[in-house]
C-alpha cells in the first residue's frame, strides 16, 4: 500500500510491515546507544572497589566508552558509504555483543577498558549510520518523525539502563553485580544483530552503487509498487549521476551541508545537555532543594521522555528550523534563570524548575532535530561520511564540555549556565540566518536546494 507524500510522489504507508521492520530495527540502535552509555553509572562504586581506582582513574574508566564513540563516529562514514549502512551496522552490532560479554567477563582493569572502548566504537558508529539508514527509506513527509525515533530510543535506553541496574541490584548478586549490569547489554545487542539480517540495504544506496534490480526489490519490500519504485529509482539515479566526483566528500562541493552538520551538532552540545545529565545530582545538591537529587533527576528524565515524544509529533508539522528557533529562545531563558538561582540572585529552589524548562525546550528542538538534520542534508553518495562529521562534532564537543564542566562549576555554580545561555542566543541568530528548512523535502531534491557545487 502506498500513499502520496507532500512532494507529490508515491510513498509507502507507515503501516506497511516491511517499512515498519526496517525503521524498528535501525531505531533499536538508539536504544543500545542510550543503554550502553548510561549503564555504567550504576557500577562506579563497585568498580572503584574491584580495581582500587582513584577518582582520576575512575573518570578514565567511565569515559573510555565516550572516547570510543568519538573514534566510532569518525571512522564509520567511509565503510557506511562503501558497504552500506545496513552491513556496517551488522559489524557494529557484533561489537555491541562482544563488548557486553567481554565487560561482564573482564579479567582485569585493562580488559574492561578495552571492551568499553569497543562498546564506544559501536555507539559512535551506530549514531552515524542508523539515522542515515532511516532517512534513506523513510517517506519524505514523515522522515523527521521516523528518524527522531532514534533519539527517542536513546532516551528510552537510558531509562532502561537505570531500571536494569535497579533490578539487578535488587536481586543482590553480590560482588558480581557490576558484571551482570554491564553484561546484560549483550542480549538486546544480539537481537539487533539478528534483525539486521532480515532487512534490505537502503534502496537509495543500492541505486548509487549501480544496482537498480536490488533497489527495485528493496523498494518493494518497504511497500512501493513497481511503478512507484521505478520513479524513485529514476529520481535517485539522476541525483547519483548529477555531478562528477559526487562520491567524494569535499569542502568545495559540500561546504554548506558540512557547515550545517557541524553547527547543528555543536550547538546541541553547547546547550549543556550532556554536562547537565552527567552532573545532575551535583547541580541539585548545590540548589539546597528539599527534594533529593535522585528524585529530581527522575523528574528530569520523565520530562525528557515526554517532550521528546512531543518533538517527534511536531517535527514534520512545524519543521526543523521552527523547532530550533523556539527551542533556542526557551533554553536561553531557562538557563539564565538557573544561573541566577545558583548564584543567589533568585531563590535556589528555582533550579529544578529552570532545568525542567530547559529540557522542555531542548527535547523537542535540538534534541529531536540533530540526528534528523544531519542524516538528510548530504547527497546519498556521501551521506554516511557527511553524517560522520556531524556525529564526531557532537561526541568531541561532548567529551570536552564534560571534562571542563566540574572545574568551572566549582569556580562559580552559575557560570556554566550563563555560558550555555549565551550559546543558545547565538544559535537563535545562526539558525534564523543560515539554516534552511528541510521538512518534507525529498532527499533527491536536497542537494539542489542546498546548492552543492557541480
Amino acid at each position: 500500500m502506498a500513499t502520496t507524500d507532500s512532494a507529490g510522489g508515491a510513498s509507502p504507508s507507515l503501516l506497511q510491515p516491511g517499512l515498519a521492520a526496517c525503521i524498528a530495527t535501525a531505531a533499536l540502535a538508539g536504544l543500545l546507544f542510550g543503554f550502553d552509555t548510561a549503564v555504567i553509572s550504576g557500577t562506579t562504586e563497585a568498580l572503584t572497589r574491584a580495581y582500587a581506582l582513584s577518582p582520576t582513574w575512575l573518570g578514565i574508566t567511565v569515559s573510555a566508552a565516550l572516547w570510543g564513540t568519538l573514534a566510532g563516529a569518525l571512522l564509520a562514514g567511509k565503510p557506511g558509504d562503501r558497504y552500506g549502512s545496513r552491513d556496517t551496522l551488522r559489524v557494529l552490532a557484533l561489537f555491541y555483543v562482544i563488548a557486553g560479554i567481554g565487560s561482564a567477563l573482564a579479567w582485569n582493569w585493562g580488559a574492561l577498558v578495552g571492551f568499553r572502548l569497543l562498546c564506544g566504537l559501536a555507539v559512535g558508529g551506530s549514531s552515524v549510520l542508523a539515522p542515515v539508514y532511516i532517512s534513506e527509506i523513510a517517506p519524505p513527509a514523515r522522515r523527521g518523525t521516523l528518524v527522531a525515533m532514534f533519539q527517542f530510543n536513546v532516551i528510552l535506553g537510558i531509562l532502561v539502563a537505570y531500571v536494569s541496574n535497579a533490578v539487578i541490584a535488587g536481586l543482590d548478586p553480590g560482588e558480581a553485580a557490576w558484571r551482570w549490569k554491564l553484561g546484560v547489554a549483550a542480549a538486546p545487542a544480539l537481537l539487533f544483530l539478528l534483525l539486521l539480517f532480515r532487512i534490505p540495504h537502503s534502496p537509495r544506496w543500492l541505486v548509487a552503487q549501480g544496482r537498480p534490480e536490488e533497489a527495485r526489490a528493496a523498494f518493494r519490500y518497504i511497500g512501493l509498487g513497481d511503478e512507484a519504485a521505478r520513479a524513485e529509482i529514476a529520481a535517485a539515479a539522476r541525483d547519483a549521476g548529477g555531478a562528477a566526483g559526487a562520491g567524494r566528500l569535499s569542502w568545495r562541493r559540500h561546504a554548506r551541508p558540512i557547515l550545517l552538520a557541524i553547527l547543528v551538532a555543536g550547538f546541541n552540545q553547547l546547550s549543556g545537555i550532556n554536562a547537565f545529565l552527567y552532573y545532575l545530582n551535583d547541580i541539585f545538591a548545590r540548589s539546597h532543594s528539599p527534594l533529593s537529587p535522585d528524585l529530581q533527576a527522575i523528574i528530569i528524565g520523565v520530562v525528557n521522555m515526554v517532550f521528546t515524544l512531543l518533538g517527534m509529533a511536531l517535527i514534520d508539522r512545524l519543521g526543523r528550523k521552527t523547532l530550533l528557533l523556539i527551542g533556542s529562545a526557551g533554553m536561553a531563558a531557562s538557563l539564565t534563570i538557573g544561573g541566577l538561582s545558583l548564584i543567589g540572585v533568585l531563590p535556589s529552589g528555582l533550579v529544578l524548575f529552570a532545568l525542567i524548562g530547559f529540557i522542555l525546550f531542548f527535547a523537542p528542538s535540538t534534541g529531536a532535530v540533530i540526528w534528523v538534520y544531519i542524516s538528510e542534508i548530504f547527497p546519498t553518495e556521501v551521506r554516511a561520511r557527511g553524517a560522520a562529521i556531524g556525529a564526531s562534532t557532537h561526541w568531541g564537543a561532548n567529551a570536552v564540555i564534560a571534562a571542563i564542566f566540574p572545574p568551572i562549576a566549582a569556580w562559580s555554580a552559575g557560570a556554566p549556565f550563563f555560558f550555555f545561555a549565551a550559546c543558545m542566543v547565538v544559535q537563535l541568530v545562526v539558525v534564523a540566518l543560515v539554516f534552511p528548512e528541510t521538512k518534507g523535502v525529498p532527499l533527491e531534491e536536497m542537494e539542489r536546494r542546498l546548492g552543492a557545487a557541480g
